[in-house]
Protein backbone atom coordinates (compact mmCIF):
# COMPACT_ATOMS: atom_id res chain seq x y z
CA UNK A 1 0.00 0.00 0.00
CA UNK A 2 1.42 3.44 -0.64
CA UNK A 3 1.92 5.91 2.31
CA UNK A 4 1.25 9.46 2.11
CA UNK A 5 4.18 11.46 3.80
CA UNK A 6 5.44 14.58 4.13
CA UNK A 7 7.96 17.08 6.07
CA UNK A 8 7.59 20.44 6.83
CA UNK A 9 8.42 23.07 4.51
CA UNK A 10 8.43 26.33 6.13
CA UNK A 11 5.62 28.75 8.27
CA UNK A 12 4.43 31.78 5.81
CA UNK A 13 3.10 34.57 7.88
CA UNK A 14 1.51 36.94 5.23
CA UNK A 15 0.01 40.61 6.13
CA UNK A 16 -3.44 41.04 4.51
CA UNK A 17 -5.26 44.41 4.09
CA UNK A 18 -8.72 44.63 4.36
CA UNK A 19 -10.84 42.73 1.81
CA UNK A 20 -12.41 45.26 -1.21
CA UNK A 21 -15.86 43.25 -1.13
CA UNK A 22 -17.12 43.58 -4.90
CA UNK A 23 -20.72 42.21 -3.85
CA UNK A 24 -22.85 38.86 -4.55
CA UNK A 25 -22.59 37.62 -8.13
CA UNK A 26 -23.41 34.30 -9.74
CA UNK A 27 -21.10 31.94 -7.53
CA UNK A 28 -21.05 33.94 -4.67
CA UNK A 29 -19.77 36.72 -2.36
CA UNK A 30 -16.26 37.77 -4.04
CA UNK A 31 -13.84 39.90 -2.32
CA UNK A 32 -10.28 41.04 -3.20
CA UNK A 33 -7.48 41.48 -0.61
CA UNK A 34 -4.05 42.35 -1.25
CA UNK A 35 -0.87 40.97 0.58
CA UNK A 36 1.06 43.62 2.27
CA UNK A 37 4.10 41.49 3.10
CA UNK A 38 5.42 38.52 5.59
CA UNK A 39 7.97 35.95 6.01
CA UNK A 40 8.62 32.85 5.42
CA UNK A 41 10.94 30.62 8.19
CA UNK A 42 11.92 27.44 6.91
CA UNK A 43 14.76 25.46 6.98
CA UNK A 44 15.20 25.04 3.37
CA UNK A 45 12.98 28.07 2.16
CA UNK A 46 13.04 31.27 4.12
CA UNK A 47 12.60 35.10 3.44
CA UNK A 48 9.70 37.32 3.04
CA UNK A 49 6.67 37.35 1.38
CA UNK A 50 6.98 40.27 -0.85
CA UNK A 51 4.02 43.28 -1.14
CA UNK A 52 2.99 41.32 -4.22
CA UNK A 53 -0.20 39.55 -5.09
CA UNK A 54 -3.59 38.84 -3.57
CA UNK A 55 -6.30 36.64 -2.72
CA UNK A 56 -9.30 36.81 -4.59
CA UNK A 57 -11.67 35.22 -2.82
CA UNK A 58 -15.29 34.05 -2.54
CA UNK A 59 -17.92 33.03 -0.13
CA UNK A 60 -20.27 30.31 -1.90
CA UNK A 61 -23.42 29.83 -0.89
CA UNK A 62 -22.98 26.21 0.96
CA UNK A 63 -20.68 28.32 3.88
CA UNK A 64 -17.02 27.49 2.06
CA UNK A 65 -14.73 30.24 1.30
CA UNK A 66 -12.73 29.44 -1.63
CA UNK A 67 -9.37 31.09 -1.87
CA UNK A 68 -7.41 31.95 -5.26
CA UNK A 69 -4.04 32.87 -3.99
CA UNK A 70 -0.95 34.54 -5.83
CA UNK A 71 1.97 35.98 -4.26
CA UNK A 72 5.79 36.26 -4.56
CA UNK A 73 8.86 35.48 -1.92
CA UNK A 74 12.38 36.82 -1.61
CA UNK A 75 14.60 34.27 0.23
CA UNK A 76 17.08 34.93 2.78
CA UNK A 77 19.58 34.90 -0.54
CA UNK A 78 17.99 36.65 -3.26
CA UNK A 79 15.82 34.17 -4.93
CA UNK A 80 12.76 35.27 -6.14
CA UNK A 81 9.62 32.43 -6.00
CA UNK A 82 6.70 32.86 -7.49
CA UNK A 83 3.42 31.17 -5.56
CA UNK A 84 0.00 30.29 -6.23
CA UNK A 85 -2.96 28.45 -4.59
CA UNK A 86 -6.10 27.54 -3.86
CA UNK A 87 -7.65 26.34 -0.65
CA UNK A 88 -11.05 26.08 1.67
CA UNK A 89 -12.09 27.28 4.48
CA UNK A 90 -14.85 26.38 6.20
CA UNK A 91 -16.58 26.32 9.93
CA UNK A 92 -19.76 25.21 11.64
CA UNK A 93 -22.34 28.96 11.75
CA UNK A 94 -21.28 30.12 14.92
CA UNK A 95 -17.55 29.48 14.80
CA UNK A 96 -17.31 31.34 11.13
CA UNK A 97 -19.25 34.17 12.45
CA UNK A 98 -16.48 34.63 15.69
CA UNK A 99 -13.78 33.43 12.80
CA UNK A 100 -14.79 36.46 10.59
CA UNK A 101 -15.57 38.89 13.71
CA UNK A 102 -12.06 40.61 13.67
CA UNK A 103 -12.89 41.52 17.57
CA UNK A 104 -12.98 37.37 18.72
CA UNK A 105 -11.26 35.99 15.99
CA UNK A 106 -8.43 35.74 17.93
CA UNK A 107 -9.66 33.20 20.31
CA UNK A 108 -10.88 31.17 17.88
CA UNK A 109 -8.87 28.01 17.96
CA UNK A 110 -7.50 26.47 14.10
CA UNK A 111 -9.29 23.26 15.76
CA UNK A 112 -12.67 24.65 15.14
CA UNK A 113 -12.80 25.15 11.63
CA UNK A 114 -11.39 23.80 8.39
CA UNK A 115 -8.37 25.91 6.21
CA UNK A 116 -6.11 23.88 3.61
CA UNK A 117 -4.12 24.96 1.14
CA UNK A 118 -2.12 23.63 -2.07
CA UNK A 119 1.01 26.19 -2.64
CA UNK A 120 2.77 25.59 -6.02
CA UNK A 121 5.79 27.10 -6.23
CA UNK A 122 7.69 28.29 -8.89
CA UNK A 123 11.31 29.87 -10.05
CA UNK A 124 13.93 29.78 -12.17
CA UNK A 125 16.53 30.37 -9.93
CA UNK A 126 18.44 27.06 -9.62
CA UNK A 127 19.41 27.07 -5.75
CA UNK A 128 15.75 26.55 -5.78
CA UNK A 129 14.66 24.39 -8.76
CA UNK A 130 13.40 21.49 -6.57
CA UNK A 131 10.19 23.77 -5.53
CA UNK A 132 9.09 23.72 -9.23
CA UNK A 133 8.62 19.68 -8.61
CA UNK A 134 7.02 19.51 -5.41
CA UNK A 135 3.27 19.14 -4.22
CA UNK A 136 2.72 20.88 -1.23
CA UNK A 137 -0.27 21.66 1.61
CA UNK A 138 -0.86 24.14 3.79
CA UNK A 139 -2.07 23.70 7.46
CA UNK A 140 -4.04 27.66 7.83
CA UNK A 141 -5.14 30.28 10.34
CA UNK A 142 -6.64 33.18 10.28
CA UNK A 143 -5.38 35.65 12.59
CA UNK A 144 -6.17 39.28 13.00
CA UNK A 145 -4.44 41.46 10.06
CA UNK A 146 -3.27 38.20 7.76
CA UNK A 147 -2.99 34.51 7.90
CA UNK A 148 -0.68 32.26 8.94
CA UNK A 149 -0.32 28.76 7.02
CA UNK A 150 2.13 25.75 8.02
CA UNK A 151 3.37 24.44 4.72
CA UNK A 152 4.12 20.62 3.86
CA UNK A 153 6.07 19.29 1.56
CA UNK A 154 4.32 15.88 0.33
CA UNK A 155 7.33 13.45 -0.49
Amino acid sequence: MLELKSRRLCVLDADVDAPWMTGAGPWGTRAIANISGGTVEGERLAGEVLRSGADWFIQRADGVMALDVRAAIKTHDGALIYVTYEGRIHAAPDVAARLFDPDQQESVDPSEYYFRTNPLFETGDERYHWLNGIIAVGVGRLRPGGVNYTIHEII
